[in-house]
């Protein structure tokens, strides 16, 4: 663990996984509308999304992986984790009430370069809403270490 209790690469194994969620409100789809500025009527608009396949209002679908974001930042491997990459693919509307499940399972490990790949998947309920691929860079108590080491080697 590095001092803000993320997970050093050294600490990762696969199959290793974390969920994090978050139940969307109204609230959130307003303000990632206005933060965003995708003012989709099928996001904001009822009356109009109650015409599209979808039967009424869904959420944007980057606010729903944001929460694999939070679960990446929050949970695995945690804080000092950056990203480098995801692939999404949208399966199913989430809509303003719904509580979204994001999980992510460890894939693989490079301790050289201190990245992992991770497996994303939104779940609401029993659906699966996103799922994809996550690439993070993330801290590494060996390149700690040797920091430490060559600082006191400097100093000494």
């Amino acid at each position: 663990m590095n001092e803000l209790n993320g997970h050093d690469i050294e600490d990762l194994r696969p199959g290793l996984s974390a969920t994090f969620s978050k139940t969307i409100t109204e609230a959130d789809i307003v303000l990632f509308a206005g933060v965003s500025g995708d003012n989709n009527a099928v996001h904001v608009n009822e009356e109009f999304a109650a015409g599209t396949p979808f039967g009424g209002r869904i959420a944007h679908g980057f606010l729903t992986a944001s929460v694999i974001s939070a679960a990446v930042a929050n949970r695995l491997p945690g804080p000092g984790t950056v990203y480098l990459g995801q692939q999404l693919r949208f399966k199913a509307p989430v809509r303003p009430g719904d509580t979204v499940h994001a999980c992510v399972t460890v894939v693989s490990v490079d301790p050289a370069k201190a990245r992992a790949v991770l497996a994303t998947v939104c779940r609401v309920r029993d659906t699966v809403v996103i799922e994809g691929e996550a690439t993070v860079m993330t801290t590494s108590r060996a390149r700690r270490e040797a920091a430490r080491a060559a600082a006191a080697a400097l100093a000494a």
